[in-house]
């Protein structure tokens, strides 16, 4: 696990490339604590900063074939290294480390892209070959590690982070009004767009080649669905035993490393599950790690201790009181590098810390199984949904939502006239491709009321969620309800939010890295072949995994109904313990300044959240996102208001990826 950052063509603004990989190095070396390094030659620059995990004294990058003619910087690991050297040993090639990196760059000289589908991993790479002058950039299939770039002068600059890229001469940072509008309808930007104009990520299962000047990106591996009714007969049973294996072996390739492993320990099923299958592979007992609330409707750790003294682990928690999170939340928006809408990466930017203060480098955790294997709300809720759609008469429906959230004990108050009109149930059209997120999806765009007259004016007409609908594969519209929603929280929602805000960022602020057994490509694909009554029978979400989990956890684990991972949001800014950056941020003039919000209407919210923490999700979301937009602009932006009344992206039409072979003509282009 690493950081990396780099060119293609001839850095400008700097006589010393050298000089300047170094200090795109240094922005990222949080990454990468254990070492550093650099190679420049014609036409090229690459920089890596190293956390010691596989190959401990003999992984240094860049790293270069016998030859000389690939040289690799790699971000990320190979969980199935150990059988493609085998592999490659039979085909007569000669290892001079035992590094992962080596792995992955023979291989690439033996098959060149193909090798991509060979990978068991999370990563993202640049490979150079000398010979052909060729840059090929790719990332992981769903996500896992970052990779951006931007293009200035004629060259191409790559880092792991946007920070990297920013030190650059002549790459500004400028906030991209048109992301942030995605941010407050869709939690994230949609891909390859990032908070920051003219700066661009490399989307999952993609890769990039450069050569002569020309770009072409394209995917190598999409998430796919059969058609609805198209599911083969399956014997549950049979697919349980297959998923077990099948999960078993996801957790043991990615223990393998050459410092100790741990785990993440949510008390919910997934990181749980995870937990169990890891510590009879931990050959001193495994180290877990939580995350406690002083808050009870966010606590969970009676659940922790319940699954840590069923598995005998070494247990530590840190907790997250008030002011915690206030406190953390520069850090946290420094690393995210986007406005957030939530607290949530706050604490576990706390837990990495824990991890790296415990002489940890890696955990697993248990993200991905809610998507992969239907467990979040948004799915029920669309059942039901589509239920009063059918049935708009039904005795039964205010019955049917107030059984979807009972960790929301407002919600059993209200009446049956007022769940259905907060759920929209039954006015959205069944054959609408968004049909699943639409109460998402409006409930976080009313946020937007505290958007400033400039914006709304630079904005025009721009719909984010038409845009997210132009992205969808042709197929989309053949699959079944439930995958069609799965497929829109795992190809937008985990990438762009859980993976990288709360997952990536959190942990390798303090220099930890996150594996992810759930997303395995194998098992990835696997669930997406399931039968959706096996992912969700009735209302019971994950219903194949807990079947699974039923005699590796304790009843009260593997039975617990689903509940989300939160935090406290407007509350943990609110009280007489205020963050003094907070009054700063949110005063009018402020709000002003910086043109992209209302002054009067955040003041009234400021002072609403002061005298009494807010409980609506509407007020949360526009609390948490301004602020953390205003401290994206005082960490980042070298231009802050400039962008919003003289936006050069305007965004009156729905935008679509464009076929080009150069990088800054690839995005964004209107829609024909």
């Amino acid at each position: 696990m690493c950081g990396l950052a780099g060119f293609a063509g001839e850095a400008c603004g700097s006589g010393n490339p050298e000089m300047l990989l170094s200090s795109m190095a240094h922005a990222i070396a949080h990454r990468g604590p254990d070492g550093q390094g650099v190679l420049s030659a014609p036409g090229v620059g690459l920089a890596h900063v190293r956390l010691s995990i596989v190959g401990l004294a003999d992984g240094q990058q860049p790293m270069s074939d016998s030859d000389c003619r690939y040289t690799i910087v790699f971000n990320g690991e190979i969980f199935n290294y150990v059988e493609l050297r085998d592999e490659l040993k039979a085909r007569g090639v000669i290892f001079r480390t035992g590094s992962d990196t080596e792995v992955l760059l023979q291989l690439y000289a033996t098959y060149g892209e193909a090798c991509l589908s060979r990978l068991n991993g999370d990563f993202a790479f640049a490979i150079w070959d000398a010979r052909e002058r060729r840059l090929t950039l790719a990332r992981d299939r769903m996500g896992v590690r970052p990779l951006f770039y931007a293009e200035h002068k004629g060259a191409l600059y790559f880092a792991s982070e946007v920070k990297a890229l920013l030190q650059v001469p002549g790459i500004e940072a400028e906030l991209d009004p048109v992301a942030l509008d995605q941010i407050f309808t869709l939690w994230a930007p949609i891909p390859p767009r990032t908070a920051f104009k003219n700066i661009f990520e490399l989307e999952p299962g993609h890769l990039m080649s450069v050569r002569n000047g020309r770009t072409e990106i394209r995917p190598y591996w999409s998430l796919d669905f059969p058609d609805a009714g198209d599911h083969a007969e399956a014997d549950q049973a049979t697919k349980e035993e297959e998923l077990r294996a099948l999960l078993a072996d996801a957790t043991r390739l990615r223990m393998r490393a050459d410092v100790p492993v741990g785990a993440y320990l949510s008390g919910g099923l997934d990181s749980s599950l995870i937990a169990a299958l890891a510590a009879p592979m931990a050959p001193n007992g495994l180290n877990t790690f939580s995350v406690t609330f002083d808050d009870a409707e966010h606590d969970e750790s009676a659940f922790q201790m319940a699954v840590a003294q069923a598995l005998g682990t070494h247990h530590r928690a840190v907790a997250c009181g008030p002011g915690d999170i206030a406190g953390n939340f520069p850090d946290v928006i420094r690393f995210t590098e986007r406005p957030v809408l939530r607290t949530a990466p706050a604490p576990l930017y706390r837990l990495s810390g824990l991890v790296r203060d415990a002489g940890m480098k890696v955990v697993l955790t248990g993200e991905g199984a809610d998507e992969v294997f239907a467990g979040y709300d948004i799915f029920r809720e669309a059942r039901v949904r589509r239920f009063c759609g059918r049935q708009p008469g039904s005795k039964i429906r205010p019955h049917l939502f107030r059984k979807l959230y009972p960790y929301l004990p407002g919600l059993k108050q209200q009446s049956a006239d007022y769940l259905a009109a907060f759920f929209g149930a039954g006015n959205d059209a069944a054959d609408d491709p968004l049909f699943s997120h639409r109460p998402r999806f409006r409930s976080t765009a009313a946020a937007k009321i505290f958007y400033s007259d400039d914006l709304r004016s630079t904005l025009g007409t721009y719909d984010a969620a038409a845009e997210l609908a132009s992205r969808l594969p042709e197929d989309f519209g053949r699959w079944h309800p439930l995958h069609q929603a799965q497929y829109l929280e795992t190809r937008f929602l985990l990438p762009g939010y859980i993976l990288s805000s709360q997952g990536d960022r959190m942990a390798m602020a303090h220099g930890i890295e996150g594996r992810f057994p759930f997303l395995d490509h194998r098992l990835v694909e696997f669930a997406s072949r399931l039968p959706p009554g096996m992912k969700l029978k009735g209302l019971e979400e994950k219903h194949i995994l807990r079947r699974v989990a039923k005699d590796l956890l304790p009843d009260l684990i593997s039975k617990r109904p689903k509940q989300p991972y939160r935090a406290p949001d407007s509350r943990s800014f609110a009280g007489s313990g205020e963050q003094a950056y907070v009054g700063e941020l949110l005063s009018e003039q402020a709000i002003a300044g910086s043109g992209l919000f209302n002054a009067r209407a955040v003041s009234k919210l400021h002072q609403k959240c002061r005298a009494q923490p807010v409980s609506g999700f509407r007020d949360n979301a526009a609390f948490v996102g301004i602020l953390s937009t205003q401290l994206w602009l005082r960490r980042f932006a070298t231009r802050q208001a400039a962008g919003v009344r003289n936006a050069a992206a305007a965004a009156g039409t729905p935008r679509v990826m464009a076929k080009s072979r150069h990088p800054s003509l690839a995005i964004g282009m209107p829609a024909e």
